[in-house]
């Protein structure tokens, strides 16, 4: 049976370190769906794995009321998310301290609906990054650290130019000891589980070409690159000594997400770096989507097999060694 993972700690870190965890996509119900406790329970199965000294989610949606959806009143393809403002309350207890918004639904319910979620997040004390050219920081200890994130979409910072991207890394590496990266790339679903090199594509879109940017961006002074929006795991390579996490997989959906099998496997991702940007140890802890889409813990530990077996696939000699604890080497 796999371990379930670090539980929160009173314990200092090591001097010069600080922790980190991530996950994938989060919805939290999209109104009228929404859970039957308001969403005090959403987290409360994996709370515990996610303590660190800064938590990254992928927030799939917007924290909003009203506003016009970006789908027309007849459309039965077109998805548009939008989970009350009050529910930021959840994340924040959860231990989340920022959130990802470039992806493909941020701007489900246009400005206003934007301008709502980044309001309610920012009475909770929780931060967010990537909109065009925005770099936010966060200090851990005496680490200081910038998260940039990056999305194929007009409305959050691109994907797809990879100069600008670098150079925008590299502004963060002048500010901050450490530069946390976090993509929304690729196409999506099961049949998309490999990195594989070269544009993705997905519904006509251009999702960008997660390996030729994540090498980018760390060529350029990216210490860690954390990948969403392929709805699935994907596996983790070691470049240039950095750890790259090209999907994350979806980690929370009520009734929004298709489920079942791949789509239900995701993970926490556990690390602890160095104030230079360097590896101490790390552990990918196996959740799943339980129910109609609720983070759960897996004792099965299909995760970690999962991501095991895609590294080696698709990154041979540099895939990330996962243990059968989920132990990151």
């Amino acid at each position: 049976m796999a371990a379930l993972g670090p539980a929160a700690s009173a314990r200092p870190n090591a001097p010069g370190t600080f922790t980190f965890a991530a996950v994938g996509d989060i919805v939290m119900g999209s109104t009228p769906n929404l859970p039957p406790d308001g969403g005090a329970g959403f987290f409360g199965s994996v709370a515990r794995n996610l303590a660190a000294d800064i938590v990254l989610g992928n927030l799939e949606g917007t924290l909003s009321a009203g506003g016009s959806s970006k789908c027309g009143a007849a459309s039965t393809s077109c998805y548009a998310f939008h989970t009350p403002p009050s529910y930021a309350r959840w994340l924040e207890r959860a231990g989340f301290t920022v959130m990802n918004v470039a992806n493909n639904h941020a701007l489900d319910y246009g400005p206003e609906g934007q301008a709502q979620t980044l309001a309610a997040l920012r009475s909770v004390g929780i931060g967010w990054t990537g909109r065009p050219g925005e770099i936010h920081f966060e200090q851990a200890g005496p680490v200081r650290v910038a998260l940039v994130g990056f999305a194929p979409y007009a409305w959050a910072q691109s994907l797809t130019d990879i100069p600008a991207a670098q150079r925008l890394v590299q502004r963060a590496t002048a500010d901050a000891d450490v530069v946390v990266v976090t993509m929304h790339a690729g196409a999506e679903g099961t049949a998309h589980q490999h990195v594989r090199p070269g544009m993705e594509t997905y519904l006509g879109e251009q999702r960008g070409d997660p390996l030729a940017f994540a090498h980018a961006v760390v060529d350029a002074g990216a210490d860690l690159v954390v990948g969403s929006g392929p709805h699935v795991l994907r596996g983790m390579e070691w470049y240039k000594g950095r750890l790259i996490a090209y999907s994350l997989g979806n980690f929370g959906g009520y009734k929004v997400f298709a489920l079942g099998g791949p789509l239900s496997t995701s993970g926490i991702l556990r690390v602890t770096l160095r104030a230079d940007g360097s590896f101490v140890a790390g552990r990918l802890v196996s959740t799943m989507l339980a129910g109609p889409g609720i983070p759960a813990l897996d004792r099965s530990g299909a995760a970690v097999r999962l991501v095991r077996t895609l590294s080696r696939q698709d990154f041979g000699a540099r895939a990330v060694a996962v243990s059968a604890t989920g132990g990151l080497r």
